[in-house]
């Protein structure tokens, strides 16, 4: 087989051949003989197809075959030839060129993508400065104003009023579609905060303003999208009694308090609650920090002062997702103007080039910073953060992670999650942590 491969530059490279009509028929043979083998084809016995059987019933399919077999034995010559390792190559390789000649041969055009090589150099001099974090008295007193609250028990008001928003109320309830109850709408001595947005939209308003025992009726309409079809986007009447308010009452901050926070610590008192919600508070504000300010500060320091080659198809499949979300914000008319004016494309492209190429570029150098610090993040790992966030939001957790795998985003996350954990490493080491 004859070609041409060449490196464009450290992360590309191009290979250019005729593929002849005798090793695709060769290829064509040979397939064919081995399906002659394996298949059933009413009256031949299994193993004893013609050949020539075979190429009349499935040649196009066999042809196909022969030509994708041709196109592995260059892609495998080609790396060869380059020095390169299958696992030096990002994705599939990109078939610019394919075209078939009269006599049967195939002219191919092929680029790889390569995996850049990055010279990190002293990376860790260019780490950005790191200010502690303070917290303050007040900081750590409104924390344990708000764990106060939180932690107390609902009891109900001693002075009645009307109910107003932000009030836990305790209710009876049931609901009517057409005057007929239905299923899972009836409850009794239910607690409600109006205003938790727990309920159908224009529920908890319509309780604003009931008196202890008083009845009414709350009339809503269903969402199109809820979940009970039968439900959806119909009106309803609940017939509502409110029969008390309810509020917290914080618990007295003491020892006893700190020992119902501090779990399993016996000598637990309000100085130790307090240092311990301290170190809470400076974590969370590090973390903020990091996050937001030192992060993309520093990866931004490293995108100018590093060069190297980046894999042309990995940028290109950079703008076309920044452009596909640019085009999401447009009307349909913009929209419509743009499909009719290709060149209209080319300059969004062009204008989104920059960007996506220091993004592309600050992702190999968050790898490159991973392997250098002996940082990985394990598929496991990457597990309990789905189901952790997806407990948190009262999702199930199974659903959530086939979701993300159905939609290909766990690369996504396991990267996010490296740099985050890379860039925490080196910034606490150079804060001395």
């Amino acid at each position: 087989m004859e070609f041409n491969a060449k490196k464009v530059d450290e992360a590309n490279a191009i290979v250019t051949s005729t593929i002849a009509v005798e090793d695709i028929n060769k290829n064509y043979d040979k397939i064919a003989k081995q399906a002659s083998k394996q298949m059933n084809i009413s009256g031949f016995r299994k193993g004893k197809v013609p050949v020539a059987v075979v190429k009349k019933m499935h040649g196009e399919k066999l042809m196909q075959d022969a030509e994708s077999d041709a196109l592995r034995d260059l892609f495998q010559a080609s790396l060869k030839d380059l020095a390169l390792t299958t696992e030096e190559i990002i994705g599939e390789p990109a078939i610019t060129k394919f075209d078939k000649k009269e006599d049967g041969s195939i002219e191919v055009e092929v680029k790889f993508a390569v995996k850049p090589s990055i010279e990190l150099g002293d990376y860790k001099a260019l780490l950005p400065e790191v200010k502690t974090k303070k917290v303050m008295a007040k900081d750590v007193d409104e924390r344990l104003d708000t764990m106060a609250k939180q932690s107390a028990p609902l009891e109900k008001l001693k002075r009645k009023r009307a109910a107003k928003d932000g009030d836990f109320t305790l209710i009876d309830f049931e609901g009517f579609v057409d005057e007929v109850a239905f299923d899972g709408g009836k409850a009794e001595k239910y607690s409600l905060q109006i205003g938790s947005g727990s309920f159908i939209p224009g529920f908890e308003e319509q309780i604003i303003g009931m008196k202890y025992e008083e009845e009414k009726n709350v009339v809503v309409t269903f969402p199109a999208e809820y979940q009970s079809a039968d439900l959806a986007g119909k009106e309803a009447t609940f017939k509502v009694t409110l029969h008390e308010i309810q509020e917290k009452v914080a618990a007295e901050l003491n020892d006893e308090f700190a020992k119902t926070m501090l779990q399993g610590e016996e000598d637990a008192t309000m100085d130790s609650l307090k240092e311990k919600i301290k170190e809470q508070i400076k974590t969370e504000k590090t973390s903020v920090y990091y996050r937001d300010e030192l992060k993309p500060a520093y990866l931004d320091t490293l995108v100018k002062e590093l060069t190297f080659a980046l894999p042309q198809s990995v940028v290109d499949q950079e703008i076309n997702m920044a452009l596909n979300n640019k085009v999401k914000e447009y009307s349909e008319e913009d929209i419509k103007k743009l499909q009719e004016n290709p060149s209209e494309v080319e300059k969004l492209r062009d204008e989104l080039k920059d960007d996506a190429s220091d993004s592309v570029k600050a992702t190999f150098i968050v790898d490159a910073l991973a392997k250098a610090e002996g940082v990985d993040v394990t598929d496991q790992e990457v597990s309990q953060v789905i189901y952790y966030e997806a407990m948190q939001m009262g999702q199930n957790p199974q659903d959530a992670l086939k979701t993300y795998q159905e939609k290909g985003y766990l690369p996504a996350i396991k990267m996010s999650m490296i740099e985050d954990k890379v860039m925490t490493k080196l910034l606490d080491e150079k804060s001395g942590k």
